[in-house]
């Protein structure tokens, strides 16, 4: 987490993690499903608001597109009589100028977007030895929210405008790589899913706005103390809130601040 992405409808510095994890017990075939029972029919989240991403593949160290994923997500939507095509999204580097078609719910990204590993992004960059995998991650789509061009001329469910928010990520780590050029697939592959809890809030109570939704107690008493209002002020209001609530956590988990290095003792 960037501390200066802090201010936005939807970073913080500190959050609650739910996920779940799998050492070769189940992997894809039964992440995906969960993953979308769980959205839909627990939360009761509007599947037509969701957006899926895929790894797009990398041919160049043998690693396939992760058609797989993609086309159980795809039998999902339909099953719930949503249409759902799935498409190759622009680069990065070319500004993701293709943008949306009609119709299109899945997308394959390149590894900056959808490849894990320790600390880094996208096969190239993952440390020799590492165990690393492609992700699939979910999104919610807010119709209150227009695109911002500052963002790029188009909107997509990685766009960092807002309309767009990541609900989820479940990583399919099955590989390892060898050497510079190399990666060998695990004996068994493992599942490492996380979904931040304040933004599965937001979507379940579909406010494009994390804070008033997981800090509105912290709000308000902003609201009390300053005698301003949080819609004059969103960003200010949200950078005190989030580091308000890291340090509460921090010193009931028994780090006190201090002057000296990190304050850790």
């Amino acid at each position: 987490m960037d501390i200066e992405e802090v201010g936005d409808n939807r970073h913080t510095t500190f959050f609650e993690m739910l996920g779940n994890w799998s050492l070769g017990d189940y992997f894809k075939k039964e992440q995906v499903p969960w993953m979308f029972e769980f959205l839909v029919d627990e939360l009761g989240l509007d599947a037509n608001h969701l957006y899926i991403t895929c790894f797009i593949g990398a041919p160049e160290y043998s690693i396939p597109k992760d058609t797989e994923a993609a086309e159980m997500w795809q039998k999902l939507f339909e099953e719930k009589g949503i249409e759902a095509k799935i498409a190759d999204i622009d680069t990065e580097e070319n500004g993701y100028a293709r943008g949306m078609k009609p119709g299109e719910r899945i997308f394959y990204y390149e590894g900056k977007k959808n490849w894990w590993n320790c600390g880094k992004t996208g096969p190239e960059t993952t440390p020799v030895g590492d165990p690393c995998g492609p992700d699939s991650e979910m999104f919610y789509e807010f119709t209150d929210v227009e695109h911002d061009k500052k963002f790029g001329e188009h909107c997509h469910p990685n766009c960092d405008c807002g309309r767009f928010m990541e609900i989820g990520n479940n990583v399919f780590m099955a590989y390892r790589k060898v050497d510079e050029k190399t990666f060998s697939p695990l004996e068994k592959p493992n599942i490492d899913h996380g979904s931040g809890l304040e933004r599965i809030v937001a979507a379940v109570a579909n406010s494009s706005d994390v804070f008033p939704v997981a800090h509105g107690p912290i709000i308000s008493h902003l609201e009390k103390i300053s005698g301003k209002k949080y819609a004059d002020d969103k960003r200010s209001f949200r950078i005190i809130a989030d580091h308000m609530k890291a340090a509460v956590f921090l010193i009931a988990d028994g780090v006190m601040p201090s002057k000296s290095d990190h304050g850790y003792y």
